[in-house]
């Protein structure tokens, strides 16, 4: 239950976080959600790996769909060299989710240190 919970509560805080901060401000959110919510470590890293690829994964294919993958088709070419979209949305999905996985594990580390 604490895993959904950490899930939801990590893809929403950076969602709105990311509205008004930059892009690494994602860590913030998924660090603090760590840090309150007792996880052990492996599954806080899991935890926020899983919940910012979903949400940054779906988010680019949301906004690369609206467009007929147009942008995506040129900076896939630009990036990967290579036409992939789908490999595009793949990647930008898992750099936010490494990110926020070891800011998640670090809140998850702090949190048992503290004790």
């Amino acid at each position: 239950m604490k895993f959904i919970v950490s899930l939801i509560l990590m893809a929403v805080l950076s969602f709105a976080i990311c509205l008004y901060l930059p892009w690494w401000s994602i860590s913030i959110a998924c660090f603090v959600v760590a840090l309150f919510i007792r996880l052990r470590p492996g599954i806080a890293f899991l935890c926020g790996f899983l919940s910012l690829f979903i949400l940054w994964g779906g988010l680019s294919f949301y906004i690369s769909c609206n467009n007929n993958d147009i942008l995506a088709h040129r900076i896939s070419q630009i990036i990967l060299k290579k036409d992939d979209p789908l490999l595009l949305i793949i990647a930008t999905g898992l750099i936010g989710a490494l990110v926020a996985a070891f800011a998640a594990l670090s809140g998850s580390i702090l949190r048992s240190v503290k004790k």
